[in-house]
């Protein structure tokens, strides 16, 4: 298996969201955020937050 790199720009303020909630749980910022892609339940609440924002800016 092969592997891809990701890469994500964001605002500091969500950043240090993200490294508080992983300091929660004694991980990474890296960890927290592929542990919370692979979730199970991750698809279903991508898609709803993707038609809400397209709501939101009249996409739809």
């Amino acid at each position: 298996m092969g592997t891809s790199v990701l890469s994500l720009r964001m605002d500091r303020e969500l950043l240090e969201r993200l490294r508080h909630h992983a300091a929660k749980r004694g991980m990474s910022v890296q960890d927290y955020v592929v542990r919370t892609l692979i979730r199970g339940d991750f698809d279903e609440r991508f898609r709803a937050a993707v038609e809400e924002t397209e709501r939101f800016y009249g996409v739809t």
